[in-house]
């Protein structure tokens, strides 16, 4: 049993200084979703052995606030759902537990193909699938369970 979750970036300014999408921000909104969010997931103890994030500042900042100690992967910005989902079966056989920081569309697309059902990931959200493979290289369409799915705007 494998347990993936996917932790879509918080609410971020519309254009950053440089023009570039990658420079975008987190916006005063953002910042806050992302700390209530790093409290919501060490209220509920959840653990991860290896921690993945886009090196997109507005990704950054979100695993950063979140206290989440992330390595950051290039191939999660921008990724479509083929490859992250090539990112995960490529996942170390060590690592049972994998938490990604990242951008839709192919994280919604990632969870709806792997649980069999649309999946919609707002800013900030997080979407925890329990994946019944025995391991990464395993995984396909339908093999996931949504087990948890959390808003920002619906903690307190």
């Amino acid at each position: 049993m494998q347990s993936l979750t996917l932790f879509r970036h918080a609410k971020t300014e519309r254009e950053s200084d440089t023009g570039r999408d990658f420079d975008r921000r987190l916006n005063e909104r953002g910042r806050k979703d992302a700390a209530r969010m790093g409290r919501e997931i060490r209220k509920l103890g959840l653990k991860f052995d290896l921690l993945l994030s886009s090196p997109a500042s507005r990704a950054v900042e979100t695993a950063e606030l979140a206290d989440l100690p992330a390595q950051y992967d290039e191939r999660i910005y921008d990724a479509s759902m083929r490859q992250l989902l090539d990112l995960v079966r490529n996942s170390d056989a060590s690592v049972a537990s994998l938490l990604m920081v990242g951008h839709n569309p192919g994280f919604e697309q990632l969870a709806s193909m792997l649980v069999g059902a649309p999946v919609i990931m707002p800013t900030g959200s997080l979407a925890e699938i329990e994946l019944a493979v025995d391991g990464w290289a395993e995984v396909e369409r339908g093999s996931g369970t949504l087990v948890r799915f959390i808003k920002p705007k619906e903690l307190g």
